[in-house]
């Protein structure tokens, strides 16, 4: 196994490669003068030029794509223009905003849509397979902004049960230490901290997790119909094995390849696909970061936004290769 990560960490490098090249070029795709176009028609010639000589853009697009990854080696992403602070040392609480929403989304999209998946194989036909399938349509089909402004309305606004905005309370604010604000709660054993932290995650983890739990419950149904018709699981009740044996240790083991894809490829279009969320919840993520950088025109925060967003989503399909061959031993690298 230790060859094959190998392998594919040197593989990794030419999309890296590409990823570096297509995000330096969202500033050159620009019409026209890219400075004047980031300042603006008003900008005077003096700041254009002075903007020019900041990004390097006076250099030629070799030497100055050079410069860029030679940058990024030495682990500096560049230059906020709208903040003035160095995108590396502001960006890492934005991306564990979006890490902390993304994981208790993916923790509500597993838990429920493999479990009504299991189910839903199991009694095949019954009303409960109809009405999971249902709901995973209607899960597949809703728009996630209309799912979190009804929940806004219903649990926020009208019953008053959870907060509708942010991380945290503007009366009890938080003191971060990994950014993590669940995690920073309980290191610092202030649970009530830690129950105000889990109270704002819920709705926008449900608003953001329900299109992959219909999609992961849609698939684990498809992939234990197919397992649980096998010879195997034939013998292994005949032999008296019990329900729940044969479904969780037996079928389900041998289900998990297609499943486990799918939350690897969810859990990546999170992470780099929750603006909506994000903005409507106005939880601080990258999604939202970047957002806000768009709004700006601050091109080096989007560039480097994207590019930590795609290296991230590389990164969990390396990890969802790796986890294939734990799940499932006669797979061979």
């Amino acid at each position: 196994m230790f060859a094959y990560i190998v392998r594919r960490l040197v593989l990794l490098v030419p999309v890296l490669i590409g990823m570096t090249i297509i995000t330096f070029s969202i500033v050159h795709l620009i019409p026209g003068n890219p400075a004047q176009v980031i300042l603006g028609e008003t900008a005077t010639a003096t700041a254009v030029e002075d903007l020019e000589e900041n990004l390097g853009l006076n250099k030629p697009y070799v030497v100055q794509y050079g410069i860029y990854v030679l940058d990024l080696l030495s682990g500096d992403l560049g230059t906020s223009l709208k903040t003035k602070t160095e995108i590396t040392s502001e960006i890492w609480p934005y991306l564990a905003a979006t890490f902390e929403l993304t994981l208790f989304a993916m923790l509500f999209a597993v838990i429920i849509g493999v479990n009504a998946g299991i189910i839903s194989a199991w009694k095949q036909n019954s009303w409960f397979d109809f009405l999971a399938m249902f709901i995973a349509l209607v899960g597949v089909s809703m728009p996630i902004f209309w799912l979190a402004l009804m929940e806004q309305w219903a649990f926020a606004q009208e019953l008053g049960w959870l907060p509708a905005y942010g991380r945290q309370d503007s009366r009890a604010i938080i003191e971060p230490i990994t950014h993590f604000y669940v995690l920073d709660t309980i290191i610092r054993m202030d649970f009530s901290g830690t129950i105000t932290a889990l109270k704002h995650l819920v709705l926008p983890s449900i608003a953001l997790g329900t299109i992959p739990m219909a999609i992961i419950a849609r698939m684990t149904r498809s992939s234990m119909l197919e397992v649980i018709k096998s010879d195997y699981i034939r013998t292994v009740r005949a032999k008296g094995a019990g329900q729940l044996l044969v479904i969780y240790k037996h079928a389900l083991k041998n289900a998990m390849i297609p499943v486990l894809t799918v939350i690897g490829l969810q859990t990546g279009v999170l992470l780099g696909g929750a603006i909506l969320t994000e903005t409507i919840f106005s939880w601080p993520g990258i999604g939202r970061y970047v957002y806000e950088a768009i709004n700006y025109r601050d091109y080096p925060v989007i560039q480097s936004g994207i590019l930590v967003i795609a290296f991230i989503f590389v990164i969990i399909n390396l990890i969802v290769d790796v986890l294939y061959k734990a799940i499932d031993p006669r797979i061979k690298y």
